[in-house]
């Protein structure tokens, strides 16, 4: 009967887990260039497996498992749509690739092509003036702010007719360890070698949020009935053991 409770607490902790997980994704589902969260979840060893004591356990529990434990989540990188605003310092990349930042003295990837020219005439995010756009040689990018400006589909920044940058657009070789680190920002693990990426560039656009708010909220609700189905198992388990405690164990 513990070994019952047990199982449904590590059910209530997975599931409040993936709320948390949902819900954030609910709150991003405006914020440009974001990536959702996928919540993972991981199969819990029995005490048996974890230390091996085969011999110190009950086989009829064994196959039941040891429950759900939760995992590092992962980040969906797949694209937003695209969208229009007319901005012409807005880019939005179609294809594989990110935008290289740099912040707080370390590089950083995004899909977020919100930019805007600061007081220094450099490229920078929308979102947070100190987050610098590099370019090709990942470096800051810095413009003529009284000239037109103009983003080719390749990344190549001209003014004036004359090329003056190249957007840094660059890849991962395993998106899949990407990530998050504040904001749209995503952080490159140590040992990922960075590539050369060939999105294409379209300027006067922005890639909204990939979260579908109306999965999110069915997922959302699904989690909510799976918490609420194993915390009714614990209070089911408690009344059992009382009863037990107090009913069966009574001495007439």
């Amino acid at each position: 009967m513990i070994y019952g409770l047990y199982l449904s607490a590590s059910g209530v902790l997975t599931s409040s887990y993936r709320q948390d997980v949902i819900a954030n994704n609910i709150a991003n589902s405006e914020t440009v260039g974001f990536k959702k969260d996928l919540a993972m979840l991981q199969q819990r060893p029995t005490a048996a497996q974890e230390l091996g004591k085969w011999n110190q356990t009950d086989p009829k529990l064994e196959p039941i498992g040891g429950g759900l434990l939760a995992a590092r989540s992962q980040v969906d990188i797949s694209p937003g749509g695209i969208e229009p605003t007319g901005n012409n310092f807005d880019v939005a990349l179609q294809g594989a690739g990110y935008l290289a930042v740099s912040s707080q003295g370390k590089m950083h990837l995004t899909r977020n092509g919100q930019m805007m020219l600061d007081r220094s005439s450099r490229l920078v995010m929308s979102s947070n003036p100190a987050q610098a756009v590099l370019d090709d040689k990942q470096q800051p990018i810095v413009l003529d702010s009284t000239a037109p400006t103009t983003f080719s589909v390749d990344g190549t920044i001209t003014q004036n007719g004359k090329t003056v940058a190249n957007l840094g657009l660059f890849n991962v070789s395993d998106q899949s360890q990407l990530t998050k680190e504040g904001g749209t920002l995503l952080g490159i693990p140590d040992g990922q070698k960075l590539s050369t990426a060939q999105p294409e560039v379209h300027s006067g656009f922005i890639e909204r949020s990939n979260v579908d708010p109306s999965t999110e909220l069915t997922e959302l609700m699904a989690t909510q009935r799976q918490l609420e189905a194993n915390a009714n198992m614990i209070h089911i388990q408690d009344e059992t053991l009382d009863k037990l405690v107090n009913d069966v164990g009574r001495i007439g």
